[in-house]
C-alpha cells in the first residue's frame, strides 16, 4: 500500500489543472537505477493502466506502481512540502535504509 498525505493530495489535484489533466490521469510512482544513493523515485501523471500494475487508492488519488517498483514502494507515504527546506513531492518509505540529502534517491 502506498499512502498520500492531504498536502499530496492537494498538489496532485493543483498540478491537474495546471496541466490541463482529468481524472483519468492517475499517478504513476516507480522506481529507478541511479542517483548518488543507487535508486531514484519516478513520479507523474499516466493515464494507461498495465496488466502487472498494482493500483492503490488513498484520499481518492489512484496510484499505479509496476511489480518491479512495488518491492521497493511498499508501506511508502506520498507527501508534499512548501517548506523553508524545499518545495517537492517528498517520498517516506520506511524500505529505505539510506536517503541522499535532496530525498530523490535512496537506497535499500
Amino acid at each position: 500500500m502506498i499512502q498520500v498525505t492531504d498536502k499530496a493530495k492537494e498538489r496532485i489535484a493543483a498540478l491537474r489543472v495546471e496541466e490541463g489533466r482529468t481524472e483519468e490521469h492517475n499517478i504513476r510512482v516507480s522506481v529507478k537505477g541511479g542517483g548518488c544513493s543507487g535508486l531514484m523515485y519516478d513520479l507523474g501523471f499516466d493515464n494507461e493502466i498495465n496488466p502487472a500494475d498494482q493500483v492503490f487508492e488513498d484520499k481518492g488519488v489512484k496510484i499505479l506502481v509496476d511489480k518491479k517498483s512495488l518491492l521497493y514502494l511498499l508501506g511508502t507515504v506520498l507527501d508534499f512540502t512548501d517548506g523553508l527546506n524545499g518545495k517537492g513531492f517528498q517520498f517516506i518509505n520506511p524500505n529505505a535504509t539510506r536517503t541522499c540529502g535532496c530525498g530523490e534517491s535512496f537506497s535499500v
